[in-house]
């Protein structure tokens, strides 16, 4: 560990922020409170992030100048968006602390590293197989079944870049929907329900679980998250071994939100990691002692890690497309939180902003 590493940034230093997103945005916050500036890095002028920021940087992510400037007028950088290329944050790395690392971005940003890196620590998934070519594809349907799902190992969310494998799918055309891009085939399991555990890891090693949380999903996209999640005190536990496992293999320093399936013979599988604030996590912002963008705050700058302890039960429902028409009615409503994000166009399926409703616990 060098001093790069365990650093303390003291409140009054600027945060620089990769991705001007809502997750920056609500981190941005944070950062006020406790006395921070941001800085933000990423395309797109007037983005959620800049409105609520000190200093915005407009730029590519592969822009070298850009970014060699934004690295010295800041004190330490994190993400709100995990997928910066490689180069860039090896780039940032050389000039200022980085949090989490650039090897932790490198196995969260590829589907097949990230599994495998489970499987390496003794973590369960969905089976798979790498497929690089129709081939490849055969082969591993011949070998997970169908239905199975094919999805591209970089980039894609909330659905985008997978295709399922129904007994009636030609591959042919399944293959040439990754556009030649490397890809991977997982196979269907059984669950009976999808949860997730967010946990937050010190530059000293320390960590902090939220609660495991259930969260359903609507065209692939996160509908609403019920917290905690309603599972036994021993899957609960599980869950968190394995999120608190996951980010102490990784060496990671910030936060880790893994998506977990629990299956219906009871296991505990991982899905999927973002090493970054979740979207299942907004409810911490109404609902705990140290919401989830406080705790990345503290994390990233080095400070003691907040008590992630819920003081009330939530329900969070994202606000998509022409969903936020209804903001009026919303703040009617008894126990009701409503948080916007900022965005100037109201998209089909795209994420205006979320409520949440407080309940006893």
């Amino acid at each position: 560990m060098t001093d790069f590493d365990t650093r303390i940034i003291a409140p009054g230093s600027t945060i620089g922020i990769m991705g001007n997103g809502q997750l920056g945005r609500m981190a941005a916050f944070c950062a006020a409170e406790l006395g921070y500036k941001v800085h933000v890095f990423g395309p797109g002028a007037d983005s959620p992030t800049e409105q609520v920021s000190a200093k915005a940087t407009v730029a590519d992510y592969n822009d070298l100048d850009a970014l060699r400037a934004f690295a010295k007028d800041v004190d330490v950088v994190t993400f709100e968006f995990e997928n910066v290329p490689h180069d860039s944050v090896k780039l940032l790395s050389e000039i200022v602390p980085v949090r989490p690392g650039w090897k932790c971005l490198h196995i969260s940003q590829n589907r097949l590293r990230e599994k495998t890196f489970c499987n390496d620590h003794g973590i369960g998934t969905a089976p798979f197989e790498a497929v690089r070519s129709l081939a490849d594809l055969e082969a591993a349907v011949a070998r997970l079944g169908r239905p199975s799902v094919l999805k591209t190992t970089e980039m894609g969310y909330d659905g985008k870049g997978q295709v399922k494998i129904a007994a009636d799918t030609d591959l042919g055309e399944a293959w040439s929907e990754m556009n030649g891009s490397e890809a991977i085939l997982e196979g269907f399991i059984s669950f009976e329900r999808e949860i997730s555990v967010i946990v937050a890891r010190g530059v000293k090693g320390d960590t902090a679980c939220f609660c495991p949380v259930e969260n359903v999903h609507t065209n692939h996209i996160l509908d609403v998250t019920v917290a905690p999640a309603e599972i036994a005190d021993d899957l609960s536990s599980k869950a968190e071994d394995i999120a608190i496992k996951l980010v102490s293999a990784m060496e990671f320093v910030g936060l880790l939100a893994v998506e977990m399936f629990v299956t219906t013979d009871g296991d505990i599988l991982v899905n999927e990691v973002a090493p970054r604030p979740h979207n299942s996590g907004h409810w911490t912002i109404d609902a705990c002692v140290t919401s989830q963008f406080e705790q990345f705050i503290r994390a990233v700058c080095g400070l003691p890690l907040g008590d992630p302890a819920h003081h009330s039960k939530a329900r969070m429902k994202n606000l998509l497309g022409d969903d936020i028409n209804d903001w009026q009615a919303i703040l009617t409503e008894p126990n009701a939180k409503l948080h916007l994000y900022g965005k100037a166009e109201a998209k089909r399926g795209r994420k205006m902003g979320h409520v949440t409703w407080v309940l006893p616990k």
